[in-house]
């Protein structure tokens, strides 16, 4: 109890008592005074407390609160300078669910004492509880700013108040009134410069603002002045969202030297190691995991995905198989026996597997993780049609997501959308386009993929500023990498270097940093400024090895000058064999063949291409050149003539005048040779 409120009442209450009712020395309850009688009440009060907190003998938890509280209310009346039995009454209301008696409990106190702290703390708790229903997700703005009201009134007057700054910064933060939030924070620490609610409030703040490297600064600083496992864990999540999984791990592995119990936390350590590169580390992490619980299936999961990454897929898919057995209804486990068929290039296989998972998981209704989880195979499962060329079957998958979800409906329609403009079908993509901005004008996705598609169309000023609506000054590092990407397809090269810095002084993690470098990389090779576009490849290959984007780039262009052509041909294997199944890779390859005079290699690799780019005009013509080469003048035709076909039902803003005219000669000159070849000779 503390020392304020002995003090108030004049004596130590005894232990509590265990029993039916409780009883108190007569000597208190037959005195006179009233100091004695306020103690007499409040002892029995509070062992009446205790019992109800303790869950009530014989199951009188609300007879015991009522007592306690009837018991509060005449000790108050004896002795009204024990204000904090206020607090005390109010609360006991609070845990009887009588709210609205609280409040009036606190606003009498207040009546008497406008400056009584403990009553203003009081009413701050209680609007607190009532700001949301977390069934609904529901967030009542007015009552947060009546408890904000209240805990401003109790910090200006007590500014050591810590607890008390820390519920009114998370309270500013809800109302995204983050500038309020980072004050409230900052006087906290003020107050206790070790308070972690404070320190985590401040450092979420900072996130939120697209500030991570700050928020994580002042973590590893509290991280090294006061180590707890859940300060380290907060930092970790933080390194998480830079995408810094090496620092994450790190920092698991110091949380978990604090509180080796957490198997969790362990759990999350293998997670980012994997992430981080770091796979055997996280290949032992999982198998000390499955070790310490045999009977749990996600280790095996770990270690299937990691073996499936590693293309090792006899492993991946012996260590699912255990996840199985041990987890059969595991919906993540079963999905991951689709993503396996999928790097192995079985896309019909994966196709089949899928479909089969999501009739077999059918149900009338799905609870919040079901609806999740069905949505993100659905999403897969069209994604599965697309790469396969298969349009109208991915619209109807990403259709039943938004039957599925109207939450997600507006995602399902982008998707749609980009589908359709993937397979060149402008025109259901534009009418799905319409359709969608008249149903969610205001939403993000959607105008993203509408300027893409108007990109396409050649219209780069009309989905430009569709981008530049966009803007906000939160989420705009996105924007201006979309808005640079646009700005090269209709080649305007000093706008787009525009953009690429706008997102350069928003980029904080090494992917954000790598993913501007590799744009500089295009801007300059469209360019014809080959140097300065190597050198920014081999910047992006300096920060990320693996970066396959980047090892096919380099190496095609390298192909492509006819040049290096031993360290292309090395880049384009590495790419192929991180994304065996990605046919631009698998052209690239091809193409760096054809430059070796590998005639043979290159055949197989572009003709495998166009097993995932059948419409691609550039793999086409790549293979004619390969054909004509080796002789085969007839098929040499055959993709020329595919090529020219495949590029008059380009998109306009893919539209390569020079590529063209270049496959119209290459075609004219094979059909003279040809037709040369076939005209008989005077003789007969």
């Amino acid at each position: 109890m503390p020392a304020v409120q002995e003090a108030a009442l004049g004596q130590t209450p005894p232990e509590g008592a265990k029993g039916a009712r409780a009883s108190l020395p007569a000597t208190a309850k037959e005195s006179n005074t009233p100091k004695a009688a306020a103690y007499y009440h409040y002892a029995l009060g509070h062992l009446y407390e205790e019992m109800a907190g303790a869950g009530g003998a014989n199951g009188n938890h609300a007879e015991y609160i009522n007592d306690a509280i009837d018991n509060y209310k005449l000790a108050l009346q004896e002795d009204p300078n024990a204000s904090f039995l206020v607090e005390d009454i109010a609360e006991l209301y609070r845990l009887s669910g009588r709210l609205r008696e609280a409040v009036q409990q606190a606003q009498e106190a207040l009546k008497n004492n406008p400056d009584d702290l403990n009553a203003h703390r009081v009413l701050a708790h209680i609007y607190t509880q009532q700001i949301g229903d977390s069934q609904t997700n529901h967030i009542d703005e007015a009552m947060i700013k009546r408890a904000i009201e209240q805990y401003k009134f109790v910090t200006d007057k007590d500014p050591k108040d810590a607890e008390s700054l820390v519920m009114m910064g998370r309270l500013d933060k809800l109302l995204e009134n983050s500038v309020d939030a980072e004050s409230a924070f900052k006087r906290a620490m003020e107050a206790d410069p070790d308070n972690e609610d404070a320190i985590t409030g401040l450092a979420s703040v900072y996130t939120d603002r697209g500030d991570p490297k700050a928020a994580s600064a002042l973590l590893e600083k509290a991280a090294k002045s006061n180590p707890s496992p859940r300060s380290l864990v907060v930092l970790a999540n933080n390194y998480e969202q830079l995408h810094e999984y090496s620092l994450a791990a790190d920092t698991y592995k110091k949380a978990l030297a604090l509180d080796p119990s957490r198997m969790e936390l362990k759990a999350a350590l293998a997670q980012d190691q994997a992430l981080a590169g770091q796979l055997d580390d996280a290949i032992a992490t999982y198998k000390e995991l499955a070790k310490a619980n045999p009977e749990d299936a996600q280790p095996y999961l770990g270690l299937s995905q990691i073996y499936r990454d590693q293309k090792k897929f006899d492993l991946a898919r012996q260590a699912n198989d255990k996840a199985k057995a041990l987890d059969p209804q595991n919906l993540e486990v079963r999905y991951n026996d689709v993503l396996i068929l999928q790097d192995e290039g079985k896309q019909a296989e994966a196709i089949t597997t899928l479909k089969g998972i999501l009739d077999a998981s059918s149900r009338r209704t799905y609870n919040p993780n079901q609806v999740q989880a069905r949505a993100r195979m659905l999403e897969q499962l069209g994604l599965l049609y697309r790469n396969g060329q298969q349009y109208d079957q991915a619209a109807g998958a990403f259709r039943q997501i938004a039957d599925l979800d109207p939450n997600l409906a507006s995602r399902a329609e982008a998707q749609i959308i980009d589908t359709y403009r993937l397979g060149k079908q402008f025109a259901k993509a534009q009418q799905e386009s319409d359709t969608a901005n008249k149903k969610y004008p205001g939403d993000r996705t959607i105008h993203e993929v509408t300027a893409e598609l108007l990109a396409d169309e050649g219209k780069y000023d009309a989905a430009i500023a569709q981008l530049k609506g966009l803007l906000n000054g939160k989420d705009d590092r996105e924007i201006y990498i979309a808005m640079a990407e646009i700005y090269e397809k209709g080649k305007n090269f000093p706008e787009m270097a525009k953009a690429i810095d706008a997102a350069d002084k928003l980029s904080h993690s090494k992917d954000e940093r790598t993913t501007v470098l590799f744009l500089r990389g295009t801007m300059y090779e469209r360019q014809k400024k080959f140097e300065p576009a190597e050198s920014a490849f081999r910047e992006v290959l300096s920060l990320d090895p693996n970066n396959t984007s980047a090892l096919n780039y380099l190496g095609y262009m390298l192909a492509d000058q006819n040049t290096k052509l031993s360290e292309a041909q090395d880049l384009l294997k590495r790419a192929v064999n991180l994304e065996p199944n990605n046919g631009a890779f698998l052209d690239s390859l091809g193409w760096v063949y054809y430059r070796q005079n590998r005639l043979t290699e290159a055949e197989d690799e572009l003709k495998r291409a166009l097993q995932t780019m059948s419409t691609d005009p550039t793999v086409h013509d790549h293979l004619g050149d390969v054909y004509s080469k080796e002789g085969k003048l007839k098929e040499a035709i055959d993709q020329w003539q595919a090529s020219l076909k495949n590029w008059n039902s380009s998109a306009p803003g893919d539209m390569e005048p020079d590529q063209i005219a270049k496959v119209q000669k290459k075609l004219d000159s094979a059909r003279v040779r040809l037709a040369r070849m076939r005209k008989p000779t005077a003789e007969n």
